[in-house]
């Protein structure tokens, strides 16, 4: 059972402390807090965890303090859609809206490479308006011997030419706790001229350790990719994982499945999910066509195929796109083979397009028949 508090509810409060003591003595119960500062408001959740079947609605909504009672309908308590649930699908940060019912691009390098490249790429992005991109500091491979990204020595630099050119958010995957400290630091080092999604990987959606520290800290959203070879219910669990300790600003990724069944494919695309992950839960679903196809195969019909299968997940609703893009592929250290070109970018930017259109009018035609 979750209760929602009235806006502005402080935990000092005459109101709270009656509301506290209240639940304190509910036998096999207890309760966690949680709570969001907006810009305009602090909202107060109260979790509690336990026997709460027998416990009445219409009592519980009376307590102090109280506005809405809303009771847990999926595993999921922090992050799913439950009955009579009119909680946000959407969260803000450094001024960009993430959410159900929009869409971001997160055009860029999968490793960082040279200073140079990153700048050519940002300035790119800015060029046909985009405020977002992907930047990778920190690499996890499959080969030990393999090139394991530039880590925090990039970082100053991959910020700095950040704040040049406009990027609010930068979507960076991190494989352990010492990267959101180097992160954190090196924002601060160079005046926080932009923002930081951090990633984890699909290798890493069961570390579960990682998941419960990212969760405690509030200062960056998350982007959790989906594990290649585990359940789809497994991997909302992992994102779980992050919201019970506190942060709830998840986007969840789906960057398809490791079988043979996906061949020729790099990974069998799991687009499908969309809706599914969008129904059972309130966070926005992003899609990772690259690393899904990995390769710059294109159809008969002269579309690439990393373009075919991100208009399917467009089609299908989805709210943010991370997507290879280099100035050299030839040169890049990571994934060269699966980027993009800079001159193909507004051909992909004009094909999301048609694919979002394409997903609202679907929207239109359902809203008639419902």
């Amino acid at each position: 059972m979750i209760l929602i508090l009235a806006p502005d509810t402080k935990t000092g409060s005459a109101e709270f402390r009656q509301l506290e003591e209240f639940l304190s003595r509910l036998p096999n119960i207890r309760h966690r807090i949680h709570q969001e500062t907006g810009e305009q408001q602090l909202l107060t959740e109260v979790y509690l965890i336990g026997d709460t079947a027998s416990l009445p609605v219409d009592e519980i909504e009376n307590l102090p303090a109280v506005e809405r009672v809303v009771r847990i309908s999926e595993e999921y308590r922090v992050l799913g859609r439950h009955r009579d649930d009119q909680r946000a699908t959407h969260f803000e940060y450094n001024g960009v809206r993430f959410g159900q019912d929009n869409l971001n691009l997160f055009a860029g390098l999968c490793a960082v490479s040279t200073p140079a490249h990153v700048e050519t790429m940002m300035r790119a992005l800015q060029e046909h308006g985009q405020v977002c991109t992907r930047m990778g500091a920190y690499k996890p491979r499959t080969n030990p011997y393999a090139f394991q990204g530039h880590g925090k020595e990039c970082l100053p630099y991959v910020f700095e030419l950040a704040g040049k050119y406009g990027i609010r958010v930068i979507a960076m995957e991190i494989t352990h706790e010492q990267h959101v400290e180097e992160i954190r630091a090196a924002l601060e080092q160079t005046g926080n001229p932009t923002g930081v999604m951090l990633q984890i990987g699909t290798r890493n959606t069961q570390n579960f350790e990682l998941l419960k520290y990212v969760g405690r800290q509030r200062d960056f959203p998350v982007l959790l990719k989906r594990g290649f070879g585990i359940t789809l219910e497994e991997s909302l669990n992992a994102a779980e994982y992050l919201a019970s300790e506190g942060n709830r600003n998840v986007v969840f990724g789906l960057r398809g499945m490791k079988t043979n069944m996906g061949d020729p494919h790099r990974n069998f695309v799991d687009f499908a999910h969309v809706p599914v992950v969008k129904r059972l839960t309130r966070m926005p679903v992003c899609i990772d066509p690259s690393h899904s196809v990995g390769s710059r195969d294109r159809a008969p019909d002269g579309l690439l195929d990393v373009m075919h299968v991100t208009a399917q997940g467009v089609i299908a609703g989805a709210n943010m796109i991370l997507a290879d893009f280099h100035p050299e592929p030839a040169k890049a250290l990571v994934d060269g083979p699966q980027a993009l070109t800079l001159q193909e970018l507004p051909w992909f930017l004009d094909d999301i397009r048609i694919a979002r259109e394409a997903y609202e009018e679907r929207q239109k035609l359902a809203s008639r028949f419902l």
